[in-house]
C-alpha cells in the first residue's frame, strides 16, 4: 500500500474499485467531493524500503485498469468542509 502513497484508506465491506463511483464521502464530520480519477505513475514500481524497481504493480493493474494509455487506481477527493479525520472515523459514501 505504501507504494501508492494514499492519504486516506477506506476499509471494511467495500467492493474492489468502489471508489470509481463515489461522488461524495464523509469521514467523521469532514465532507469531501470527487475531483478526478487517479492515474498511477512509475513511482509505484519502486520498493520504498530498498529503492529496487520492477514492473509491479503497474503491470498487473494495467491488465484491468488501463485506458487512454494510462493505468488508473484510486480517486482524488477535495474537502468541502474543514475538520480532522482519524483512524476509526465512520465513513459514509454519498
Amino acid at each position: 500500500m505504501e507504494r501508492f502513497r494514499p492519504n486516506l484508506v477506506v476499509g471494511g465491506d467495500v467492493t474492489p474499485f468502489a471508489e470509481d463511483g463515489w461522488t461524495r464521502l464523509r469521514i467523521g464530520h469532514v465532507e469531501l467531493r470527487f475531483a478526478e480519477h487517479c492515474d498511477r505513475c512509475v513511482l509505484t514500481t519502486t520498493e520504498p524500503g530498498t529503492g529496487r524497481r520492477g514492473p509491479e504493480p503497474i503491470r498487473t493493474l494495467a491488465v484491468h485498469r488501463k485506458r487512454e494509455g494510462k493505468t488508473w487506481f484510486g480517486v482524488r477527493m477535495v474537502p468541502v468542509t474543514t475538520g480532522h479525520v482519524a483512524v476509526g472515523d465512520q465513513v459514509v459514501v454519498g
